[in-house]
């Protein structure tokens, strides 16, 4: 689909638009046209594009998931179907090509679509079948994105971020703020669809867009010269077990102009990464201990929303187990378990109910990992080149080697 998906949306509002150039009416200058459909800039195009899609699939037997509004899926007497939207691309999953082709032709029937066939590569990111199951992988896009900022002059990086490197807030002049801004965004997009091994650099980078200087711009280079290094890096899924497993870990402040700590939590399932954050913690935390017990909350969230998710996931082993998150603070593990509450620690009194909660309802369980095992680690801090590529693999983010003979969309 393209642009023109807009048009489907119908409107509710009146709403008048001035004559497009080159079609305007001689002697009628003045007049302005009135829309009968949605159209693609108006603010209200998205939503009423996806209001007229969610009629469709509703009308069709398709039900939505609660936890995500964009994911579809309809019993059929051969299997299922699960039909995932983003805005004009979607994905068609089910185990029988029948069903498949059923709701190609009923979308069809609806709305102008085009078939791409069998994926192998939707938003920027190429589905590689390996002997082992999938494997997700960006080359191409971080091969272009490399290449429109190599005016930048950067050199290849073993890791994402330098260990000894703190950044500061930039109180002079800024150092060109859209440019910065510009790469910021490419690299995120890297970051949030397959790369969680930069998410670190990428939280710390963000929090000076507006006032970038050439301590930033180095501390950038080096994440496009670790990804040049890193180029042909995906993320492996085997096909077994089917088990989410997670991961937590928080960096207690390190600089002196810090005062709040970072989280980190990822969750795997076949032994690749699925989900993942690194993030500047909200409140301030007076011990190890209570960053990462922040950190657990945080992870139990992504924990609860997750198994939620696979509750409407019809070909996810049902009952669904409870979400183990690995942890490498034995103090914060006891602080989970205990009932008995510490008035030193009222700030976090809200958090510790929930993961409480989590526990006891079954949800998550914790267990304890060592620092060295715990793949969280470098969502929170800058690490060795041993430590970052020890990490990598226990994410199932390594080199693709597998050759796949797809055809490109």
């Amino acid at each position: 689909m393209s642009r023109q998906i807009f048009l489907n949306g119908e409107l509710e509002e009146e709403i008048y638009m001035e004559q497009p150039e080159g079609f305007v009416v001689p002697g009628k200058e003045r007049k302005v046209c009135k829309l009968v459909k949605s159209l693609y800039g108006l603010k209200q195009a998205p939503k009423q594009w996806h209001a007229k899609f969610d009629q469709t699939m509703l009308a069709n037997g398709f039900k939505i998931n609660e936890c995500d509004k964009c994911v579809y899926i309809k019993n059929t007497p051969n299997h299922e179907v699960i039909v995932c939207l983003y805005v004009d691309d979607m994905l068609i999953m089910s185990r029988d090509i029948t069903d498949v082709n059923a709701t190609k032709r009923m979308l069809a029937s609806k709305f102008d679509m085009k078939d791409l066939g069998v994926a192998d590569l939707i938003l920027g990111i190429r589905i590689h079948k390996t002997p082992q199951g999938l494997a997700l992988s960006q080359s191409h896009y971080i091969e272009r994105v490399l290449d429109k900022f190599k005016y930048l002059n950067f050199n290849v990086a073993k890791t994402p971020i330098d260990v000894s490197f703190a950044l500061q807030k930039n109180e002079g002049e800024s150092d060109s703020q859209l440019d910065y801004a510009r790469v910021l965004g490419s690299l995120m997009y890297i970051m949030n669809c397959t790369r969680p091994d930069i998410a670190c650099a990428i939280s710390k980078l963000s929090r000076f867009t507006s006032n970038p200087n050439q301590t930033y711009w180095m501390a950038m280079k080096r994440v496009l010269g670790y990804l040049k290094h890193t180029q042909t890096y995906a993320l492996h899924y085997n096909k077994y077990p089917a088990v989410i497993e997670g991961y937590s870990d928080a960096n207690w402040i390190t600089g002196s102009s810090e005062v709040k700590s970072t989280s980190g939590y990822i969750f795997t399932v076949g032994g690749g990464a699925v989900s993942w954050k690194s993030s500047k913690q909200t409140c301030i935390a007076r011990s190890t201990m209570e960053s990462e017990f922040i950190a657990l909350d945080k992870a139990g969230e992504e924990a609860e929303w997750l198994q939620n998710f696979l509750e409407d996931i019809p070909f996810w082993p049902k009952p669904l187990a409870p979400i183990c998150i690995h942890c490498d603070s034995q103090a914060a593990i006891g602080r989970a378990g205990s009932v008995i509450y510490n008035g030193k620690s009222r700030h976090i009194r809200r958090r510790h109910y929930t993961v409480r909660q989590l526990l006891s309802s079954g949800v998550i369980t914790i267990d304890y990992v060592k620092s060295r095992d715990n793949v969280a680690d470098p969502l929170t801090k800058g690490l060795s080149r041993e430590g970052v590529s020890r990490s990598s693999m226990g994410i199932g983010l390594r080199p693709r080697t597998c050759h796949h003979g797809g055809n490109s969309t």
